[in-house]
């Protein structure tokens, strides 16, 4: 069972992450995504002079080429930093808006624990970006192994 699992770990993580972000990129783009009053209120906070249809439209396809990027291991170095460009604009309501992100000290609302959430998906890009090489530990403790 152990095997099977450490088999089928690497491939789940890069559909894992692909699903998230190509799903949430998609309703960014066709204006379905409950996010969007977030984005919207960060947006104005943070760059005004962008128009929110422009902005929506464009960070949705971001998000959707992270997730199909995250599909091509020779593409793993790459995403990692359009990952980590992501994760620091989506992190920011924490700060910018601690009246969204925060209902008490330490005790984040719906939408705060949706951001702190991310955190797994930076768990995910870690393992993926650590054993994704030819000569990673997880090849080489897996292929030593009998089979």
């Amino acid at each position: 069972m152990e095997r099977f699992f450490q088999k089928i770990s690497l491939p789940f993580s890069r559909f894992a992450i692909f699903l998230v972000y190509f799903w949430f990129g998609i309703l960014k783009v066709f204006d379905e995504s409950p996010a969007n009053p977030l984005v919207s209120e960060l947006l104005g906070r943070t760059m005004p002079f962008m128009s929110f249809e422009t902005f929506i439209i464009c960070f949705g396809i971001f998000e959707m080429l992270i997730g199909i990027l995250f599909l091509v291991p020779k593409f793993t170095k790459p995403v990692m930093l359009l990952l980590a460009a992501h994760l620091a604009m989506i992190t920011m309501p924490l700060f910018l808006l601690p009246e969204v992100a925060w209902q008490g000290f330490l005790v984040p609302t719906m939408e705060g624990q949706y951001i702190i959430k991310n955190i797994l998906i930076v768990a995910a890009a870690i393992f993926i970006f650590a054993f994704n090489g030819k000569n990673s530990i997880w090849q080489s403790s897996t292929s030593s192994q009998p089979r």
